[in-house]
């Protein structure tokens, strides 16, 4: 039986922290050294972006985070434009190791709005 990319985002979700916009700028605030981890294509990252964060697109995230966020405890919230690739972001994160990983699950422009 085939999985849909619902699917996919469904299990994920179930294996990592999902949170909302508040709840993601509380943890950002509280955390000094916290990544914001844009999970979008780079042309939609360069179109708008969070001020704070740092793009690297849900296909090369597994290659290239270690240079963003190289502790394992680092603190990252992973954001796209409505959540399921966040989601999917963070599951892999949580893979490689990585302990503080939450999925922002809310669309762009609402992000946007808190984060800047």
């Amino acid at each position: 039986m085939l999985k849909t990319a619902g699917d996919l985002i469904s299990e994920a979700q179930q294996h990592i922290e999902c949170v909302d916009v508040a709840t993601a700028k509380k943890i950002y605030d509280e955390n000094p050294d916290a990544v914001i981890v844009d999970v979008r294509e780079s042309h939609s990252s360069n179109e708008s972006k969070l001020t704070n964060s740092v793009n690297i697109s849900r296909g090369l995230l597994e290659m290239q985070v270690h240079k963003e966020c190289p502790a394992a405890t680092t603190v990252i919230l992973t954001h796209c434009g409505g959540g399921g690739r966040a989601s999917l972001a963070a599951y892999s994160l949580k893979q490689l190791g990585y302990s503080e990983v939450y999925a922002i699950t809310a669309p762009f422009d609402e992000i946007k709005k808190v984060f800047g």
